[in-house]
């Protein structure tokens, strides 16, 4: 990992404040206490067996270069197919593409009638094109609803794939998954866990085979504005089942810039990142290095499978650098990390330059998400207790303390194992680097008791609820200590292309008392995904709803610094 000295005994003794409060807490709640642990032992595991008797498998896409150059054969001698078969659709010999969107409907029909009654088919929605969204549920309980696996004393893990529409291996890979829970060597793992696996959450991306959702929005940055059916579909299933553990698995793309840059070409297998976002409660991430990555990586290693942190190239001419996947709260891996998830995000070496055979994508894929589905079902007992605690400790800070309202990556150098463009010899190249494993506070405020929305706010309140955060309706006129907010710099146009704001605003906060009339609304932050509430909320914040225009002027919202003195009701 990455840090300097003074870094990392900073984040050892942090850990160990908070496996210290964890333990109180849970003492005082008389649950005997879940210590917390060292990094994990290096522990080899067997790989998935084969899951095909067939002697070899189709890579299921067309090469983009008919001849490719020397430098690409000695970087693609570095990634041979691996040793196992796996019988996906697209993985059969002669099969043209990904699998078919009626091909991966019937596989889940096909696993889900095996592995009856304890496997069952969980319908999402459909896309914006009318494909449906379709998962599978892997659980010994006897109720399969949302409420019952709350109260099933075991902790719930959703695994998402095909996010990006682009990243086939990811659909393939969690196909298979699916099947080995169903009948293979996963299938005791959900003696402890509950696992819930949608292959295909951007099915119309993949029909097309773009990176984006039918309307070009990136859903992978729509997890707070919630503006695709999408990432609803994605909301409403995070809503019902609250899972402990959400994995997502894609690919990363091969960029021409290293070669450019660097004069070599991406190394790693698999790049890999946990949730880093501002507000994030620290045993989040704590509990995602030590009892989940650690495991992860000692998996890839045993299947001769190498692995780094998740990262891409950014900025602008001589200052284009390498930096880590990024702090806003919209995306996927942090929204689920602001519900109090361990969350993380497992990338494959995708398409590009000099690419890797579709089987070894999917491996890497499959060895990773067994790796940690076996990780939560080890730790099921502990993760149930982590929820717990961090819940009634994020519920417990509203009216008290600061906040972060927009964070930013550290800019430090990292050095990187990379291949030579032209020999594919390993090289070693020390990179100027962002890190998201310290994070900067660009903007704190002291943290509200909740927020204030205006009657006439009803769709900002909509999406709010479909994000699991409680929201109440004024029953009788009341009035709260509070702030206002004023824009002090108008934003430009936004844009909708890529599911974030084009440009950014700036505010003032004015101290204020407010009038609360019949009918506006309350967001307490008194409940355990209050930091989602922040990250929608918060004019300035990144993804903010008000940037994004779900809330129509900036003084239709408002911060309440004590308790609103007004009847209210939880909106149904």
């Amino acid at each position: 990992m990455f840090f300097t000295p003074a870094r990392s005994t900073a984040r050892y003794a942090a850990g160990t404040i908070v496996a210290a409060c964890l333990a109180a807490c849970l003492v005082a709640c008389g649950t005997a206490p879940a210590p917390v642990p060292g990094p994990a032992p290096a522990v080899s595991r067997p790989a998935l067996p084969a899951t095909s008797p067939s002697a070899s498998a189709g890579s299921g896409v067309t090469p983009k270069s008919p001849v490719p150059s020397s430098g690409d054969v000695a970087v693609q001698a570095r990634f041979p197919e691996p040793a196992v078969n796996y019988r996906t659709p697209a993985l059969q010999p002669g099969h043209a593409g990904p699998t078919s969107p009626p091909e991966l409907s019937a596989w889940l029909r096909e696993t889900a009638r095996e592995g009856a009654p304890w496997v069952h088919l969980v319908n999402l929605g459909t896309s914006q094109n009318g494909l449906p969204l379709e998962g599978l549920l892997f659980t010994r309980h006897p109720e399969a609803g949302p409420e019952a696996l709350q109260r099933s004393g075991r902790p719930t893990v959703l695994v998402i794939g095909q996010q990006q529409g682009d990243d086939s291996a990811s659909a393939e890979a969690l196909l298979t998954v699916a099947r080995e829970l169903a009948q293979g060597r996963l299938r005791t793992l959900w003696d402890r866990v509950n696992v819930l696996v949608v292959p295909r959450v951007n099915p119309d991306g993949a029909a097309s085979r773009q990176h984006g959702t039918a309307n070009g929005i990136d859903l992978d940055a729509d997890h707070l504005q919630l503006k695709t059916p999408e990432a609803q579909a994605l909301a409403r299933l995070v809503r019902g089942y609250q899972p402990v553990v959400v994995v997502e698995a894609r690919e990363y793309p091969l960029s021409p810039e290293y070669a450019q840059k660097y004069g070599a070409v991406q190394r790693h297998d698999a790049l890999l990142q946990y949730a880093s976002t501002g507000n994030l409660a620290p045993f989040i991430t704590k509990a995602a290095e030590e009892w989940m990555r650690q495991p992860l990586l000692a998996s890839l290693k045993a299947e001769g499978l190498s692995a780094d942190w998740l990262h891409a190239p950014v900025g602008e001419g001589a200052e284009r650098h390498l930096a880590m996947a990024d702090t806003r709260p919209d995306h996927w891996r942090n929204a689920q990390g602001l519900r109090n998830a361990v969350s993380l995000v497992l990338a494959s070496r995708g398409a590009g330059p000099a690419p890797s055979p579709l089987k070894r994508r999917v491996h890497t894929l499959v060895t990773g998400v067994a790796s940690l589905l076996r990780s939560a079902s080890d730790r099921s007992a502990d993760l149930l207790k982590l929820r717990q605690y961090v819940d009634a400790e994020i519920s417990a800070q509203a009216c008290q303390g600061p906040m972060a309202v927009e964070t930013a990556l550290t800019p430090s150098e990292y050095t990187l194992q990379m291949l030579d463009a032209q020999t594919g010899v390993e090289r070693t190249v020390t990179v100027n680097w962002d890190s998201a494993l310290a994070l900067r506070e660009v903007k704190t405020r002291l943290r509200p008791c909740g927020y204030w929305l205006a009657a006439d706010q009803a769709d900002a309140v909509s999406r709010l609820r479909l994000l699991g955060l409680r929201v109440e309706e004024v029953q009788a006129k009341g009035v709260a200590q509070g702030e206002t907010y004023e824009m002090a710099a108008r934003p430009a146009a936004a844009g909708v292309s890529s599911g974030k704001e084009a440009s950014r605003i700036e505010v003032r906060t004015t101290p204020a008392l407010l009038d609360l009339p019949v009918g506006s609304f309350v967001v307490p932050l008194s409940q355990p995904w209050a930091n989602l509430a922040i990250a929608a909320l918060e004019p300035d914040a990144p993804g903010s709803y008000v940037a994004a225009g779900l809330i129509s002027e900036v003084r239709k919202v408002s911060r309440l610094t004590a308790l609103p003195q007004a009847k209210t009701a939880p909106v149904p």
